[in-house]
């Protein structure tokens, strides 16, 4: 039984999760080039579930979107080979904001009619953990943050997710927002076939003027620099000399 009939999935390209990011040598951004990107880890398990839904008959299409420049539709292809049926790519140059990137998903929810949105907690790039939250603001509904677990019921979405006290059970009417969170699912492998399939399917370029979305910029970036480095870690040979040594950096 269909529970909604769109589910958006907005997916951000970022670095990939297993290369070493480095600064530029000016401090003036991430050295980029040469660095393999993919889809943002927290997006790419928002999606599988989204698939998953789909699977299980409660919903009847699923719409992947991306906010960036033209190469972004790399991580978009991959999402359709993922599974999804549509894409969209808002195309810009501009490295936006939290709260442009909400004004924009906001517009596309109206835009496809999407009962229900699934995104990844945060991006691994910039960790705001903002977008989700303030989409929902925006568009005047319920969310469901960091779910492990989710499932529907009446035109009711039930999440799950951990907390310090343990697991906490939260009820949302939809249309929603789910944020999602590392143990929710693991996302499937794609094999060649769905990646040749993915060419033919459907991806549809929008500007944010034709979203009617005017970037604003609220933020500064003054610039970038690498952590410095740990010390080393001190040898102890037994609980008495962890303590002495302790006491004697003053942390007891």
């Amino acid at each position: 039984m269909t529970v909604v009939d769109t589910i958006l999935v907005p997916v951000k390209r970022v670095v990939d999760a297993n290369v070493r990011v480095r600064v530029k040598p000016d401090g003036s951004g991430m050295a980029l080039d040469g660095v393999k990107m993919s889809i943002n880890p927290f997006d790419e398990i928002a999606l599988e579930e989204a698939l998953r839904i789909r699977e299980r008959g409660e919903t009847a299409e699923v719409v992947v979107a991306s906010i960036g420049p033209a190469v972004c539709t790399q991580q978009l292809r991959a999402g359709l080979a993922m599974g999804a049926d549509r894409a969209i790519l808002v195309e810009t140059e501009l490295d936006l904001e939290p709260l442009t990137v909400a004004r924009t998903l906001k517009a596309l929810v109206g835009r496809e009619n999407s009962e229900l949105v699934i995104l990844g907690k945060q991006a691994i790039d910039g960790d705001n953990n903002q977008t989700g939250q303030m989409l929902a603001a925006l568009w005047g509904r319920p969310q469901a943050c960091f779910s492990s677990e989710l499932s529907f019921s009446n035109g009711i979405a039930t999440a799950m997710r951990e907390v310090d006290a343990g697991i906490e059970v939260i009820e949302v009417e939809l249309p929603a927002v789910v944020t999602t969170d590392l143990r929710l699912n693991e996302p499937r492998y794609t094999k060649l076939p769905d990646i040749l399939k993915a060419k033919k399917k459907p991806l549809e370029t929008l500007t944010l003027g034709e979203l009617d979305v005017e970037p604003q910029a609220q933020f500064r970036v003054l610039g970038f620099e690498t952590p410095p480095e740990r010390p080393s870690g001190e040898k102890v040979r037994d609980v008495a000399e962890l303590v002495l040594a302790l006491r004697q950096k003053g942390v007891l």
